[in-house]
């Protein structure tokens, strides 16, 4: 950290100008550790609890400043988590000027909050910096390894981020905070409103956190995957009409290869047995994205079978998503863990 640079900036001490809002639901040892992690700054940081029936509120209750139990008689969401979190810290520390979001599941590193404070600070046009979210145990499990590669990227300003933030108080309150009706995706929604008002996002090159999936059954994986798709749909349609066109690709994808194809491919075999052929368009396309990905993705063959494997079960949350907006359904969340 540039000390310097923080005290010309008016920034002397980040005890006092960073709180800490972490989310949780039923993550027992990991949300410990996920607050030990925080340091001295366990000292203004508030745990939302979801419904934890496994002593998650109790335990944290000693490990942070305050414990925020979320009304269950309304469905939680985890942006219903983070606005209350960040209400919580507006009334108690209302001279906060940055919020480190956490899930319940993460280590945060020890260096992450003054690299990514410094970055804000000499930044004014950027609203939230993230860095590397890696997985804590990779190798246990192919899932795992997944979700490892899907947190990494190039660093530099990018469209969207995750739920491990750093952001200004003032710029998410100005927003209004989270959109609370989404069961996921609410993340990168509330990045199309910040860059529509010219809000920069940024990955920074820097470790931020550990993440623990704890992904060990292809159920899990497949649950995890609904959501993905029901994000994608859901976000998709509340901005439709705005020129990001937020995950457009994503929703072509998976319609075709988890909807379009397999319905078009039995049902001409009904008529035209030889029809049934058409499936081995998926064994070619593994073999295109096998053959794409670099030699330190991994298992190139396992990642890309389960890339085309994922379209099935983004397509049944995407499937999900508009049958509930057809007869006015409320979707609760998809949990995989």
């Amino acid at each position: 950290m540039d000390t310097d640079i923080l005290s010309q900036r008016g920034y002397g001490g980040l005890g006092a100008d960073v709180c800490v809002v972490v989310i949780g639901r039923n993550e027992g040892q990991r949300l410990i550790d996920c607050l030990h992690s925080l340091k001295s700054h366990r000292e203004r940081t508030i745990y939302v609890d979801s419904g934890s029936s496994d002593g998650s509120a109790e335990a944290a209750a000693k490990l942070c400043a305050q414990v925020v139990p979320l009304d269950m008689t309304i469905p939680f969401t985890a942006a219903r988590a983070r606005n209350a979190g960040f209400d919580a810290v507006m009334r108690r520390w209302p001279d906060t000027a940055f919020i480190q979001f956490l899930d319940g599941d993460c280590e945060l590193d020890a260096k992450w909050i003054a690299t990514a404070a410094t970055f804000l600070v000499m930044r004014k046009d950027v609203a939230l910096v993230f860095g590397r979210r890696r997985e804590r145990h990779p190798d246990r499990t192919v899932f795992n390894a997944i979700c490892d590669r899907e947190w990494d990227g190039p660093p530099g300003e990018v469209p969207a981020c995750g739920g491990d933030i750093l952001i200004r108080a003032s710029v998410l309150k100005d927003f209004g905070g989270y959109t609370c009706g989404l069961i996921a995706g609410e993340e990168p929604e509330l990045c199309i409103r910040l860059r529509e008002r010219g809000w920069k996002i940024w990955r920074l090159p820097s470790e931020m956190t550990r993440h623990d999936a704890d992904i060990s059954r292809l159920s899990q994986w497949w649950r995890r995957s609904v959501r993905c798709g029901h994000a994608y749909a859901q976000v998709f349609h509340l901005h439709r009409a705005s020129p990001s066109r937020i995950w457009t690709r994503n929703l072509r994808r998976a319609v075709f290869w988890g909807g379009l194809l397999p319905f078009a491919a039995l049902a001409c075999t009904a008529f035209y047995p030889a029809a049934f052929a058409l499936l081995l368009v998926y064994p070619l396309q593994i073999l295109r994205l096998a053959l794409r990905k670099t030699p330190k993705s991994g298992n190139r063959w396992i990642f890309a079978a389960f890339d085309v494997l994922g379209k099935f079960p983004e397509m049944q949350g995407i499937a999900q998503f508009h049958l509930n907006r057809l007869i006015n359904r409320q979707q609760r969340i998809i949990e995989y863990k």
